[in-house]
């Protein structure tokens, strides 16, 4: 992704600004921060900045045209920039996805276009869990799964969470992990594999 290059950073005016090194080295809490305490747009810009390549695609695949995706990212930077120090934001990153989906559904509905949905990936995903814990006696999978769920390496274990128990979407995943979507896929093929052999192997015993 590269219409705009790595060192731009956003401000009102749409002008690239350069900062010293140092400030690309603060975490998104401590640039969030900084940006509410002192209203310093340099901030904001760089924090921002971080998450164009995020931005962008959520907005080409909501949107589907490169250009509204684009201009779809100034907009929210616009409107961002005036808004942020209203809320609450406990991890920024899990925040601007949820606002940026948003945002890109809410054009969508003002242009009367259909809202993108990968129903039939999801379904199947969904059939092979469903039928692993409906096949046979659920008294006894129920607490094999709890304990299968704990066994799992953590990434196979946060995308099976967020995929079946919180039913995100793949991209939901991939915004929130940061995970590419080829390794989402995997860690979720390979957990319910895992879950599998793990609670026939609990339930025979």
């Amino acid at each position: 992704m590269s219409f705009w290059p790595v060192n731009f950073i956003f401000t009102p005016k749409n002008r690239p600004m350069f900062f010293k090194p140092h400030i690309s080295t603060l975490p998104d809490e401590e640039l969030l921060a900084q940006y509410n305490r002192t209203g310093d747009t340099k901030y904001f810009g760089e924090l921002y900045n971080r998450y164009i390549p995020l931005l962008y695609g959520v907005c080409l695949k909501y949107l589907g045209n490169a250009e509204k995706a684009e201009d779809a990212v100034m907009q929210l930077f616009e409107e961002l920039i005036e808004k942020v120090g209203r809320y609450e934001i406990a991890v920024f990153r899990t925040w601007l996805y949820s606002v940026v989906k948003n945002h890109c559904l809410g054009l969508l509905r003002k242009e009367e276009r259909e809202i993108p949905m990968n129903f039939e990936a999801d379904f199947m995903e969904y059939a092979d869990i469903v039928h692993l814990l409906s096949d046979g006696d659920e008294d006894a999978r129920l607490p094999a799964l709890q304990k299968c769920m704990g066994q799992l390496p953590p990434q196979q274990r946060t995308c099976i969470e967020l995929f079946f128990m919180k039913e995100q979407s793949y991209a939901d995943i991939v915004a929130l992990t940061g995970y590419s979507l080829n390794l989402v896929k995997s860690y979720i093929q390979n957990g319910k594999r895992n879950l599998k052999i793990c609670i026939l192997k609990q339930t025979d015993e």
